[in-house]
């Protein structure tokens, strides 16, 4: 599949890893697809608190990667696949798509098109806007890795979701409903306890002020069995003192202040995988019923610098930059 050599694209990229200030929009020519590769029209990019760190280089040294300059950032959104590669099968052109671009040589989704691996895609569940997939993909991975892969979470079981109004957090919570476990959910904030209440957590309370201890105990007398930790510090602390013997606590990798294991139970570090099977599960999830994604701000793809300073806000759920 051919692009045309001569067009070129909006995008918000950097010419060298640092801060805010780096980030400038620009012209930039459209990339071309590999047999592997689809070509997306983006519709919405996640604005994702992870975004920083790939901008100052943080991924790149952590995956030993040499950075391709200008790199475009963003690393997960939805769109319309606009081209596809030779060896594509499963996508076509017009299909609704979401995905994820971490740190790939091509650049990410803050730009008009980008390229994506075919595997790190997914068609758009039919419940779901293309709006709302575009800020699903890294978060909705990284909450079902945790449930599934990593917490092997059963049916009956009761399960602490730390941050349950953030990003991971508030897809979380309903992923663990639709696992049919018991959701104990602390939120963050007068309105996160509401948002998380309405998203069907059996249990909400407030981590800037109530007793997490207190409620697990009473929420799960003989201990939780599982808990996925979106925060560290203090309250990550106390959701692992709440575990009963052999339970397990999991946590994203890049949390801050990162959750100590203790005795009898088990505390494991993870990090979110794209495959197919994953994106499949997710889909199916989804699609079982009403599923909010929910986006707090959308920004216009040239207030990207606008978007990841107010990552450091309090916001629910999550924020984007709409293209369309």
């Amino acid at each position: 599949m051919e692009n045309n050599p001569t067009q070129t694209m909006r995008a918000v990229a950097i010419d060298e890893f640092g801060g805010i200030e780096k980030m400038k929009p620009r012209k930039l020519p459209v990339p071309k697809v590999a047999n592997d590769e689809i070509l997306v029209r983006v519709d919405t990019a996640g604005v994702g608190v992870w975004d920083p760190f790939e901008r100052e280089g943080g991924f790149a040294k952590e995956f030993g990667l040499k950075a391709n300059f200008p790199l475009v950032l963003g690393s997960d959104g939805a769109g319309t696949v606009e081209g596809v590669g030779d060896d594509v099968r499963d996508l076509k052109r017009g299909d609704r798509v979401y995905g994820i671009n971490l740190m790939s040589p091509k650049g990410g989704f803050y730009a008009e098109y980008t390229v994506i691996k075919a595997k790190n895609a997914a068609m758009i569940p039919r419940a779901l806007s293309t709006r709302d997939a575009g800020v699903l993909a890294v978060d909705g991975v990284t909450a079902l890795d945790g449930l599934d892969k990593t917490l092997r979470l059963e049916a009956g079981e009761s399960i602490l979701i730390l941050g349950a109004s953030g990003g991971i957090g508030h897809l979380a919570v309903q992923l663990a409903k639709r696992m049919k476990a018991r959701v104990l959910a602390v939120a963050s904030g007068k309105d996160g306890v509401e948002f998380v209440k309405r998203l069907g957590a059996d249990k909400v309370i407030d981590g800037h002020g109530e007793d997490i201890l207190k409620a697990a105990h009473e929420f799960a007398p003989k201990g939780l069995d599982a808990a996925l930790l979106t925060a560290g510090g203090k309250p990550a602390e106390q959701a692992i003192a709440a575990l009963r013997e052999g339970g397990r606590a999991a946590y994203p990798n890049g949390v801050e202040d990162a959750p100590q294991a203790s005795d009898g139970v088990k505390v494991m570090k993870y990090n979110g995988e794209p495959d197919p099977r994953t994106f499949a599960k997710l889909n199916e999830l989804i699609g079982a019923g009403p599923f909010e994604v929910h986006i707090a701000r959308t920004f216009k793809l040239e207030e990207a610098a606008e978007a990841q300073r107010a990552l450091d806000s309090h916001y629910l759920g999550k924020l984007a930059l709409v293209l369309s």
